[in-house]
């Protein structure tokens, strides 16, 4: 079986929004490879906390921890976005991982235009490809299905997406097929999304730092690119899931 684990970066709402993107990533491990790389963010996190004194309950979110740390004021920013480069440079020596991301450039859509809806499908089915043509590296079954586990915002949304995409999922006919729709339906899932609490979950919180990264990538902060943190995405190239898009190099899928 393999995970994905979901976060965001960017809002997605579009009239009097204060981003113009909206980021949507997915880290996805394989069940076999699931205990190791927790093992190693455990083994990261103690570095960490002996490094800089981030305790392993308290959480990494990213933009927060930068711009709104709460308590963890008590750790200089400069120390807070070192514990961020050091959580991408972890993930990218985690060769078995993939991960897929989404992109929705905001400008010139309609106001009507469903931010959330479009990416998270647009996640979901590119999951779901990459899972059928067996296009993830590291181990795998016979007959691998996936399970999906999104931080807890936006619970009935997603799982009416989700739902939905079982039973009705139109997709575009390529020129071969003509013209109008094909109904692919996405069956290799297992049950509802299992939504958790970004608190309690490393690798929902690996994910919101993906989704940070590849957010300050296309429009970085005046901090961010004073500290050359706007590159920090580049290190994450070995695990991009480049089979996601053929119109990027990276497989940024973009909208």
């Amino acid at each position: 079986m393999y995970l994905m684990y979901v976060d965001e970066s960017g809002d997605s709402g579009i009239v009097n929004s204060p981003t113009r993107y909206f980021a949507l990533t997915g880290i996805v491990v394989h069940e076999l490879r699931w205990n190791d790389y927790l093992s190693r963010i455990i083994d990261y996190r103690k570095r960490i906390r002996n490094s800089f004194g981030l305790l392993l309950r308290d959480e990494i979110h990213a933009a927060k921890m930068l711009n709104k740390p709460g308590e963890l004021v008590r750790i200089k920013r400069n120390d807070r976005l070192s514990i961020i480069k050091y959580f991408v440079n972890e993930l990218a020596l985690m060769q078995d991982i993939s991960i897929i991301n989404v992109v929705v450039d905001k400008q010139g859509k309609a106001d009507d235009y469903d931010v959330l809806g479009t990416a998270w499908k647009t996640l979901v089915q590119r999951f779901s490809n990459t899972m059928s043509h067996r296009n993830f590296p590291g181990p795998a079954n016979a007959d691998d299905r996936g399970l999906i586990i999104p931080d807890m915002s936006e619970v009935k949304k997603i799982t009416e997406i989700i739902r939905k995409m079982r039973r009705y999922n139109p997709i575009p006919n390529q020129n071969e097929y003509g013209q109008g729709y094909r109904n692919l339906l996405v069956t290799n899932f297992v049950e509802d999304p299992y939504f958790k609490d970004s608190r309690k979950s490393y690798f929902i919180q690996a994910a919101d730092v993906a989704a940070f990264v590849l957010y300050q990538s296309i429009c970085p902060s005046s901090y961010m690119k004073k500290k050359s943190g706007h590159n920090f995405f580049k290190r994450l190239k070995g695990v991009l899931c480049t089979a996601a898009s053929n119109n990027d190099p990276d497989g940024i899928v973009r909208l």
